[in-house]
């Protein structure tokens, strides 16, 4: 039968799982980094997904398909609920469970034991304060987003600044990323997905000297501009030696 039906280009798909989330029917799953309809039996057509979409990768067509069947669609949504309960996370660890993180070292009445001086011991404490922290695993509706200052790091940029935590980790939600490995178009569109969502405060980037981390801010501003949305913005780099050689 000719019935009108979800259809999804991979080429623009970014991975966002967002159309995944607000299928009703379960009728659409990411495999290998791409939105994919499973079944046609499992889609009813309505284009819930259609919405949610930030890269205009959805669309309803009409095309010859099986009917939809909501008697499998019932059924397979009472699996798929029965091994969400059961399935473990894949080796126990909690690689994508998004959280804030509660500091209270700064309050005055902390403790610090074996040491004579509260402030030497604090530099080396942790200032993260979510999880996860990859970009390709937050959820741009995160709530640690909303209206946060973001910190975007180059992954080396920690290793070679020894303070990082304490001069830039500190009061931001952090997200790191190495635009030199990963698709620096799916780092421009997550970006618009957490710049159109949350309210930002500020945007501070921190990357490494060498000529391939500049993709990373290349990616920020480009989506501040498709977005038209002017924040505060900082830009810092820092030397293979581990100093800092421009703050703006």
């Amino acid at each position: 039968m000719i019935r009108k039906i979800v259809d999804i280009n991979e080429e623009k798909c970014n991975g966002c799982g967002l159309c995944a989330e607000a299928c009703h029917e379960n009728a659409i799953e990411l495999v290998n980094g791409k939105a994919k309809l499973i079944s046609d039996e499992y889609c009813d057509g309505l284009g819930d997904c259609l919405p949610e979409c930030p890269t205009g990768a959805i669309s309803i067509i009409e095309r010859e398909s099986r009917a939809y069947d909501e008697e499998l669609v019932t059924k397979r949504i009472k699996e798929i609920k029965k091994l969400k309960e059961q399935k473990p996370m894949p080796c126990g660890c909690p690689g994508t469970a998004a959280k804030k993180i509660k500091r209270n070292y700064h309050d005055d009445k902390v403790k610090v034991k074996n040491t004579e001086n509260i402030s030497d011991a604090l530099k080396s404490t942790s200032e993260l304060n979510q999880w996860p922290v990859q970009l390709k695993l937050i959820n741009s509706n995160a709530d640690y987003l909303k209206e946060a200052n973001l910190l975007v790091a180059a992954d080396c940029s920690a290793y070679a600044y020894g303070n990082f935590h304490k001069d830039f980790i500190k009061n931001h939600i952090t997200v790191i990323g190495c635009p030199k490995l990963d698709d620096i178009k799916y780092y421009e569109d997550k970006f618009i997905e957490i710049i159109k969502n949350n309210n930002l405060k500020s945007i501070t980037v921190v990357r490494m000297e060498v000529p391939c981390c500049s993709g990373i801010v290349n990616a920020v501003k480009n989506a501040m501009l498709k977005t038209q949305t002017i924040l505060s913005y900082r830009e810092v780099i820092i030397s293979t030696e581990g100093n800092i050689i421009f703050n703006s």
